[in-house]
């Protein structure tokens, strides 16, 4: 299902809300549209795929876990289509392996949830990265780590569950647990 917000795509620019979790994808486009932009939600990857085929948006916030599909393969997509999109990627289950390769896919920013509309511009505004960011003195926890290097190994095998359980020796239902699981925190 997709749904349009504002219809003055002329006058506003156009951004795209992806994200299969309707609630919050309604709320951040009335809170989108309040700041200047004409609003489309998709709620799947197939329905973002053809209204961007039909006009590529000039933003996109993208959420990483589409149901079952990961919105890495809708950023890579939108980039194709127009590689002038700004592209946020938003997540509840970041890991330093899925904001590589979000970057790496052409996303501008990549944010962990909860956001809010203020983030998301500040975010959609950033043209270059930042050298003076403090460094963290206290290094990541033993469970972090190891949740951030599954996250790697199943995002180099294409979200593959039972090749990445076999690359780490492991069952494949352990993996499953674990990756059911939310991240440890920092």
């Amino acid at each position: 299902m997709i749904e349009l917000l504002l219809t003055d795509s002329n006058e506003y620019p156009s951004l795209f809300i992806v994200d299969d979790d309707k609630v919050f994808c309604d709320v951040l486009a009335k809170a989108m549209t309040k700041r200047g932009f004409s609003v489309t939600c998709a709620y799947t990857i197939d329905d973002a795929l053809k209204l961007a085929e039909a006009s590529a948006p000039e933003y996109a916030i993208v959420d990483l876990k589409l149901s079952s599909e990961s919105g890495l393969v809708l950023v890579e997509k939108l980039k194709i289509l127009d590689p002038g999109t700004r592209i946020v990627m938003l997540t509840g289950y970041a890991s330093i392996a899925t904001a590589v390769e979000a970057i790496k896919l052409g996303a501008t920013h990549y944010l962990a949830k909860p956001v809010d509309a203020d983030d998301i511009m500040a975010a959609f505004e950033r043209t270059s990265g930042e050298s003076n960011i403090a460094i963290s003195a206290h290094p990541l926890s033993v469970g972090r780590l190891e949740w951030e290097y599954i996250q790697r190994v199943l995002t180099e095998n294409d979200n593959n569950v039972s090749v990445t359980a076999r690359i780490l020796n492991m069952h494949r239902r352990t993996l499953q647990r674990k990756l059911a699981k939310k991240p440890q925190r920092e």
